[in-house]
């Protein structure tokens, strides 16, 4: 769109504007506004519609409308796939752009300026919590598309998800989670831009290069008194017709999992993007050269502008702690259960809970940390369908019975009722490595002392019971077993017949002493966290459960086991032990597959835990 197009955009947007009004939109002079008027009018493309200056309106012409129509946005994309750790714990319970600034879920209020643009085609780009965005169907009309490698992938897999969307049309592209003070989108669009804003001083943000008209030249990650990428974008068709060839190239090169689309984008300015696909197939820039039509060495011309936006007009949250200083809302009435629990166990208001930070979810719970009174303590929040999985009030009696061994984390909260548990953090310490047998050794050590503490609890693990109810729960919630299911659950049956046949002893056992449930900390001390499956049971299946997490072979299990007995094994040690590695991968597997109902994926853990479970039923059949 030329600056012709630009008059009768905003004489159709608004048809008692000023001519120094339209220069301070085209960011032009008053006299060269004044001679582009005459121009359009001359051209018959907007005329007066007033009878004197002083209410002087415009209206835009027939000519004036043909000559927008190749600029009429067709509609929207919204990205709201991801997680968004840095607003934790909010985002354990509520998309990052469902949550609301001033009393208004961001998503919706971008839905709406975009609305008042009679922009009316959106599509919502979802993953992690995917459900909590149906409504938005009803509400407002729009469409949903979901990218099923939201949680292993960055934003260039959403848009080569969302190609068909792109592809041909003029569109925005929105972040779910931003928040424009004044609307800022049009009914029509010149051309492709990229929203930015001047950040004084140093900063790490995605710096633009741009020439004399407005053109974006290159960006760098870094620099100072920049303009920076910040906000919306806008794909022209032009624009994506020359794009998305390349970047579904990359999508299809390695080592690009957890790129940003933008990345494509700078590749594409600085000629990387040839060097790149260059390196990794050939045939793929052949391809990308010829779907975008342009050839490589001319990327770098590819035409998206700059659309500089003045202070606060665009916000980008970066965490909890600027949405914080934005909306006092959130610093004393969040309305999140983990915020209100540690405000009461601390007696605190919640602007007194600082440095929250999203700690790598456990398989089974989340967790974050937080910084209140001068110390730093974790918040465990169990995961999806946990209350079905463990019995918390079994749980808050095994840490009551361990406590006087002084080998787990320090508690300050844990309710039976709900699963939550506040524990100190240990600044410094480190988890266990299932590749250093020293710390093996000590991990060892601490089952031993364990298991001949003599410290008893009312309850057993039952390995026979606990196999039948995650069965239960797979098949009552559609879980897809494995194709030779039965034949293997009888192998297991087999297994569970020998091991009560042979009655061996009980005693304390943690269940999941695997490394990543061990903490080395600075002062030599270590730590066994978690047990939230302890009960009374076979001390074998300690070592067999710490085996199979660390995907240990057959030889690593049996450096265990000798590790653990201090000595060569019995057969029936070895028996137990190979039994309980075969029934605790059949377990897992089956925990897994109900997990992945639930929406939790662990990708290939899945499979290794069922072929332990094949591999030691074979080898004791053997014995």
């Amino acid at each position: 769109m030329d600056r012709y197009g630009l008059i009768c955009r905003a004489v159709l947007e608004q048809p008692d504007i000023t001519q120094r009004e339209m220069a301070q939109k085209l960011d032009v002079s008053l006299g060269t506004v004044n001679s582009l008027v005459k121009e359009c009018v001359g051209r018959g493309l907007i005329a007066e519609d007033g009878p004197d200056n002083a209410s002087r309106k415009w209206k835009i012409l027939e000519e004036g409308r043909k000559l927008l129509e190749p600029y009429k946005v067709d509609g929207a994309l919204i990205i709201a796939a991801g997680f968004g750790s840095r607003f934790v714990p909010l985002t354990f319970e509520t998309p990052k752009g469902l949550l609301e600034v001033f009393g208004e879920r961001m998503i919706e209020r971008q839905i709406r300026q975009l609305h008042e643009a009679g922009i009316r085609d959106i599509t919502i780009a979802v993953g992690y919590l995917k459900e909590k965005f149906e409504y938005l169907i009803d509400k407002y009309d729009v469409k949903l598309l979901y990218n099923p490698e939201y949680s292993s992938k960055n934003t260039l897999t959403t848009i080569y998800r969302a190609a068909k969307v792109l592809e041909g049309r003029n569109m925005y592209l929105l972040a779910s989670d931003n928040w424009l003070r004044e609307n800022m989108y049009h009914a029509y669009e010149c051309g492709a831009w990229y929203s930015s804003e001047l950040q004084k001083g140093e900063t790490r943000e995605w710096c633009l290069s741009y020439n004399k008209k407005g053109r974006i030249t290159g960006v760098r990650i870094g620099g100072r008194d920049a303009w920076v990428m910040y906000g919306p974008a806008y794909f022209s068709r032009e624009f994506t017709a020359k794009f998305m060839p390349v970047l579904k190239a990359y999508y299809e090169t390695p080592g690009t999992e957890q790129f940003y689309w933008e990345q494509v984008l700078a590749d594409m300015l600085d000629g990387e993007a040839k060097n790149r696909l260059a390196a990794e197939d050939p045939e793929l820039l052949k391809r990308a050269a010829k779907e975008s039509g342009v050839s490589p060495e001319r990327w770098g011309e590819i035409e998206m502008d700059i659309n500089r936006q003045p202070e606060h007009q665009v916000y980008e949250f970066e965490n909890l702690e600027e949405l914080r200083l934005f909306d006092p809302k959130y610093q004393n009435h969040s309305d999140n259960e983990a915020l209100k629990l540690v405000s009461r166990v601390f007696e605190v208001p919640e602007s007194e809970i600082r440095d929250i930070r999203c700690l790598k979810s456990g398989m089974t719970n989340k967790s974050f940390l937080f910084q209140v009174k001068g110390k730093h303590c974790i918040c465990r929040i169990p995961g999806p369908g946990t209350q079905l999985l463990v019995n918390r009030v079994q749980e808050k009696q095994v840490y009551d019975a361990v406590t006087p061994l002084g080998i787990t984390e320090h508690l300050l909260y844990l309710n039976p009722e709900t699963g939550y548990k506040i524990a100190d953090f240990y600044e410094g310490a480190r988890n266990a490595s299932s590749e250093d047998w020293g710390d093996l050794e000590q991990c060892m050590e601490m089952l031993r002392k364990l298991h001949t503490s003599g410290v008893r609890v009312q309850h057993d693990f039952d390995i026979r019971e606990r196999i039948e109810f995650y069965e239960k729960l797979c098949k009552s919630h559609g879980g897809i077993l494995f194709e030779d299911y039965e034949e293997v659950r009888e192998w297991m049956n087999w297994l569970m017949d020998r091991l009560d046949g042979m009655g061996r002893e009980k005693c304390l056992s943690h269940i999941d002493a695997n490394v990543d449930n061990y903490l080395f900390l600075e002062n030599g001390e270590v730590k066994l966290l978690d047990w939230e499956y302890a009960g009374m049971c076979d001390p074998m299946i300690d070592v067999a459960m710490c085996a199979i997490y660390s995907y240990y072979d057959e030889e690593q299990l049996d450096h265990l086991l000798r590790i653990y007995l201090k000595r060569e094994p019995s057969e029936k040690e070895q028996f137990a032990t190979y039994a309980y590695a075969a029934l605790g991968g059949f377990l897992w597997s089956l925990w897994a597959v109900y997990k992945s109902v639930l929406g939790d994926e662990f990708g290939e853990y899945t499979i290794i835990m069922y072929r332990y479970a094949k591999k030691y039923y074979r080898k004791l059949r053997k014995l």
